[in-house]
């Protein structure tokens, strides 16, 4: 089992109260760009409104088209595959291991790879 495969079968977000396997989460469509999918491990509705987690894969060739989160800080770590960000200001490359941050109100693009992408997405505050 692959990296991403362990992740999305046998992760867990473990807390001191309760632990929630990630192979319970159901992939959710995203609701504006095809090819991709959404597994909301913590929501803002678990959070306050605080922060959101989400594991995220782009299907080979499909595009998170250009958006902007204009009052979340969010990160990208590359779990598995490979792709690009672009940003207003820069372009980086995403392969593992990839730690990417995209500072509140920039506007930027995701496109996967051959392989397709896998990412862990984080957003402060919770994306709604």
């Amino acid at each position: 089992m692959g990296i991403w495969e362990t992740f999305d079968r046998a992760g867990a977000l473990r807390l001191p109260d309760r632990e929630i396997s990630f192979a319970d989460i159901p992939w959710t469509p995203h609701p504006a760009f095809e090819g991709v999918a959404l597994k909301h491990i913590v929501t803002s509705a678990q959070t306050g409104g605080q922060f959101s987690f989400h594991l995220v894969k782009i299907a080979p060739g499909k595009t998170i088209g250009e958006h902007v989160h204009e009052a979340q800080l969010e990160t990208h770590e590359v779990i598995a595959g490979r792709g690009v960000c672009v940003r207003s200001d820069a372009e980086i490359a995403y392969a593992p291991g990839v730690i990417s941050i995209l500072p509140a109100s920039v506007p930027h693009a995701v496109t996967a790879g051959k392989d397709g992408l896998y990412l862990f997405a984080k957003f402060l505050p919770a994306l709604a």
